[in-house]
Formats: C-alpha cells, structure tokens, sequence
C-alpha cells in the first residue's frame, strides 16, 4: 500500500545574488552570500493582537487570514515549523511586485533544498500584528488549497491559542502567565535552530519532538526506526510518498506506533513514516531518535497554546463523549 503526505516545514533560506543561481544550477557549487534582509523580522505594534475564525483544511491545518502589502486576505497555513513565510506563486501575481521586487534565495525543506524566487514584501499583518519587511519565498502548491504558510517570523514573544474545537486563533503578545487549569504545560527544549522542540516518548523510547502545525503527518528518523525495529516491522503499513515545500519527493515506511506521549497526552496506534529525510540530516538529528509531530496528532488536541515567550505548549485534551 502506498500513501502520499504533505510534509511543509522549516523553510530556511538564504539569499543568492540575482545570477548566482542560475550558476549554482548548472555547477551544482552552493555560492550563497549572507542578506541582511534574512536577518530577525522587527515586530513594530506596540500590542500585536489577532483574533479571528479560522478554518482547517483538508488534513487538517489551521489557515489564517493574513495581509501582505495590505492586499488579501490571503489563506495562509499557520506552520510552528517553518522559520519564514512563504506564498504560492498565485499569490506572488496577485502582489505584483516591480521586478526590482524579486530575488534568489537556497530553499531549504524536508525532502530537499532547492533555488527559488522570492520577493521583498514591506508587511505581513494579521489583525493588528505588524511584521516587515521581508523576504517571502515563492513556493510549490503543496498546501491543500492554502495559499501559502505563516511561519515564526516576529513570534518570539507572542502566544498562539488555536481552539480545535471551534475553529478559533488568538496570535497576541504573550503576558507571560500560567497555564490556565485544565491545561497541562510541555516545556520547549532549548534549540539554536529556533525550533519548536519538546521531550516526548514514543513506544516509551525518550526522543527528542519537533512540532509542526504546517505538516500533515509525523515523521521519523532511521535511528528511531531502528530503535523501534520490532514494532515496527510488526506493524507495517506500506510506502508513503513525502511531498517537501521544494516540491521533491521521499519515499518512507509507515508503521502504527504505541504510545506516544507528549506530557499527559498518550496518542495509540499512531501511523508514523520512517525514513532518510533530507531535514534530519539539516537539523543534525540523525544520530539520535527523533520525530516530527505533525496535524494528524496535534489535531486530536482540544487546544493548544503556543506560548514563545514562556517557552511552552499548554494543552487540553479532547474528551469525546
């Protein structure tokens, strides 16, 4: 049996000069210069709030309504998992920046890294949040419908409630507090590549939980696979295909995992793809057990808060009657 999943995330970009990548294509040589445009994007609202319904697609992602250039709202895929920002090609067209307006950057995805066009954008708004100016890479299509993904830019001292249940976000200016009873706190791991990264377990293995609201499934590396190797190979599942934002493709084994515990929250009977993923080997998580745990375990939650500035996921979980 063959699955196809939609794994975004971590869209890390360097930027190239205007010609280097049409060398770089032909010589295969990664000639990437630094751009100060890449640097941290400056939030300037004195109290950044959003608050508004928001939808899910398909698999499952939450999408929020966002401005660029005071143009939208555009459709964009909240992803805990990518450093930038991204939009698809439509809405790249729909900016029509001057050509003055576009560069180069080095795309780096789950699958692989890749040349892409980007533009410079002078905001990014949701609500009365301000972020800009940017640098937005243009990426593949590969987002369910969604026209693009808001990634972790300016978020570092802000906190994120998405409310499952009823289709809700707040993006707002964390006030540093508890969590709220009825929720349960997972701290962050400390992390220099800005991940969202927590302590987990999986078939009671300890490994090392990166979270990700842009992908669609959960992914792990071969040392977890090979830790897990008799459950695994008792539980397979067949070859999944994993689409990255580059648009390149990997393949992978899936298997049903037990448990996998996050905090208080033990999730059965998981289907997890194994497999070399090119962004393991980015992040230098190859040697050690790890996993990507994407919306189809996330979205089982009732609530979930990210709060940046606290460093920690507050959770609820759902109780089905």
């Amino acid at each position: 049996m063959k699955h196809t999943w939609i794994i975004k995330l971590s869209l890390l970009c360097a930027a190239l000069p205007l010609g280097a990548a049409q060398t770089e294509a032909r010589s295969g040589a990664a000639a990437v210069t630094d751009d100060p445009e890449l640097a941290e994007i400056v939030v300037h609202a004195p109290e950044p709030r959003y608050v508004a319904p928001t939808n899910r697609d398909r698999i499952g992602r939450v999408w929020v309504p966002v401005y660029i250039n005071d143009k939208g709202p555009f459709r964009l895929v909240l992803d805990s998992g990518a450093t930038r920002s991204a939009v698809t090609e439509r809405v790249a067209a729909a900016l029509a920046p001057p050509l003055d307006r576009f560069k180069s950057v080095l795309l780096r995805g789950v699958t692989g890294s890749a040349i892409a066009r980007a533009i410079l954008v002078d905001s990014i708004t949701v609500g009365d949040l301000f972020v800009g100016p940017s640098t937005v890479p243009i990426v593949v299509d590969a987002f369910g419908g969604a026209e693009g993904l808001l990634g972790t830019d300016g978020m570092r001292d802000k906190r994120i409630f998405i409310d499952f249940r009823n289709d809700f976000i707040n993006i707002s200016r964390s006030r540093n507090r508890r969590a709220a009873a009825g929720f349960q706190t997972v701290p962050f791991l400390k992390d220099d590549l800005n991940l969202l990264v927590v302590q987990a377990t999986v078939g009671h293995l300890p490994v090392r939980a990166i979270i990700d609201t842009g992908a669609q499934a959960s992914v792990g590396n071969l040392a977890l696979r090979e830790a897990l190797r008799r459950q695994v190979n008792r539980n397979l599942r067949g070859q999944d295909i994993v689409t990255g934002a580059t648009g390149a493709q990997q393949t992978g084994i899936g298997a049903r995992i037990s448990p996998i515990t996050i905090g208080e929250l033990a999730i059965r009977d998981a289907h997890i793809t194994f497999g070399d993923m090119h962004i393991f080997d980015l992040w230098k998580m190859n040697d050690r057990p790890a996993i990507l745990i994407g919306m189809d375990i996330l979205g089982l939650l009732d609530t979930l808060v990210i709060d940046y500035r606290r460093m920690e996921l507050h959770i609820k979980r759902r109780h089905d009657s």
